[in-house]
């Protein structure tokens, strides 16, 4: 990603690019905290506050991070480790590329965990590790674990032959099988569909013994990360929201198998989807309620629908520290912003989509056409958000839909009250929940939609309060 404001339209892209900053010199260049001071605070300063006293207690902390796509969670998860790496080192993991998105099992992810930890902790010093592998006790306990699949053991040991030299382990010892072991289990969980549905039967019968394995790891490994550079790690499960994630999977892990995060013994921190909150299920999640932070999107309108200046200045921030705003002819910038309704990927695409609009034209400003060319694209995409989902729990038809977002649109307060409707309207993110504090708004495009269809009243000028500009 470059990290110095894009000056024309044809460098656009390689700025506002939709992938979570991650680097120091990435937040160095594009973060900006006006963001938090229009949705309800910086929630990362109180996960940091419970970070640091877990670290200071040595009581295992766990929580969850929620929010629609594209708010910045992953960014905010940067951040926060950059603020506590005096205390943690994190451990990052992906569902979509450690994990068979699809087809993963509760299972595999305390495997993938172990795995993870126990080869960050043989890391030398310098790169972050505790300088040697567990010891032969803990090795022994993962191995014998596999004592009885004939298979994955075998598997291991032809892994463990073809093993490079770098790995930290001499060809023949214990820690040689279990990094082999772990190869295996790596390539089993990311292709998980493959594998017999025996195997997995098995090991769930087993899952209660495979946790106290775990834990052992779990604990020398901490242990010898305290002893070496004074900090614990920290696991940052990210990416369990993203699409291609089956809700069967999801509520299994984290509703069905919930008791996993509540009898490891580590210090961890989930990325769970925002339709789990919005559902009647979240009592049953395994993290308490105070430790399960909602990041909103950023409110363009307030709750009357008059215009959110100090949302509109922060969205326009994060625009002007990745491109020259001169890129834009006079209102199309805001035009954007408001079309977005504060999400930060939906403004990228946005931007993207003008400037490329722009390109083909031979422009070198996005114009009024452009704007409007990119807001008609999104515009199209939220109408299909309104239809049957796959996610919704119950049968909800457009005008039980539509009568709702009227209902939101007009400040009822009844309209509020969490129902199989809501929820739909929250999942699709056509509605919007602001600041924390449950006032909720209709999305801009979505106004836009809910008028052209009579539903809601025009003015003189054609235009809906609460609309795109």
């Amino acid at each position: 990603m470059q990290t110095t404001p894009a000056t024309s339209l044809e460098s656009v892209y390689r700025t506002l690019q939709p992938a979570p900053l991650e680097t120091a010199e990435e937040l160095q260049a594009f973060y900006q905290p006006a963001i938090n001071e229009t949705r309800g605070g910086d929630k990362m300063q109180r996960l940091r506050l419970r970070l640091n006293r877990a670290a200071g207690d040595g009581i295992p902390f766990k929580a969850c991070v929620m929010g629609h796509r594209g708010v910045g969670k992953s960014t905010e998860l940067s951040r926060l480790m950059g603020q506590v790496k005096d205390q943690f080192t994190p451990i990052r993991f992906s569902a979509t590329t450690a994990l068979d998105p699809g087809n993963f099992r509760p299972l595999d992810v305390v495997l993938l965990m172990m795995a993870e930890v126990a080869e960050h902790t043989a890391k030398p010093i310098a790169a972050g590790g505790a300088g040697h592998p567990p010891s032969e006790a803990r090795l022994r306990d993962i191995w014998n674990w596999f004592a009885s699949e004939e298979v994955t053991r075998k598997q291991a040991e032809e892994m463990t032959a073809t093993l490079e030299a770098g790995v930290g382990a001499e060809r023949e010892s214990l820690w040689a099988q279990v990094i082999g072991l772990f190869a295996a289990l790596r390539g089993e969980i990311k292709y998980a569909s493959t594998r017999e549905t025996l195997v997995v039967e098995y090991r769930i019968t087993r899952l209660t013994s495979l946790i106290a394995v775990a834990n052992k790891l779990l604990d020398e490994c901490n242990q010898l990360l305290l002893a070496a550079c004074g900090r614990q790690w920290l696991f940052v499960g990210e990416d369990f929201d993203k699409a291609g994630i089956t809700t069967d999977r999801i509520e299994e892990l984290f509703i069905t198998y919930a008791n996993i995060f509540q009898d490891l013994r580590a210090h961890l921190i989930f990325n769970l989807p925002i339709g789990l909150y919005y559902s009647d299920k979240a009592a049953r999640l395994p993290f308490p309620s105070d430790c399960s932070f909602v990041i909103p999107d950023t409110p363009v309108y307030q709750q009357d629908h008059r215009a959110n200046e100090l949302g509109r200045e922060a969205l326009t921030k994060v625009l002007g520290a990745r491109m020259t705003l001169d890129l834009f002819e006079p209102e199309q910038m805001i035009r954007l912003i408001v079309a977005s309704g504060g999400n930060l990927r939906d403004l990228f695409a946005l931007v993207n989509y003008a400037a490329d609009t722009a390109l083909l034209r031979e422009g070198s400003q996005i114009n009024a056409e452009d704007a409007s060319a990119a807001i008609f694209n999104l515009r199209s995409d939220y109408e299909r958000r309104l239809g049957q989902s796959p996610f919704d729990q119950a049968d909800i038809t457009y005008d039980n839909k539509a009568e709702r977002l009227v209902e939101v649109y007009n400040g009822d307060t009844e309209a509020k009250i969490p129902d199989a409707v809501m929820y739909a309207l929250l999942n699709a993110r056509v509605v919007q929940e602001f600041n924390g504090k449950r006032w909720f708004g209709v999305h801009p495009l979505v106004v836009d939609i809910l008028a052209d269809q009579d539903r809601l009243h025009r003015n003189g000028a054609g235009e809906v309060v609460g609309g795109t500009v």
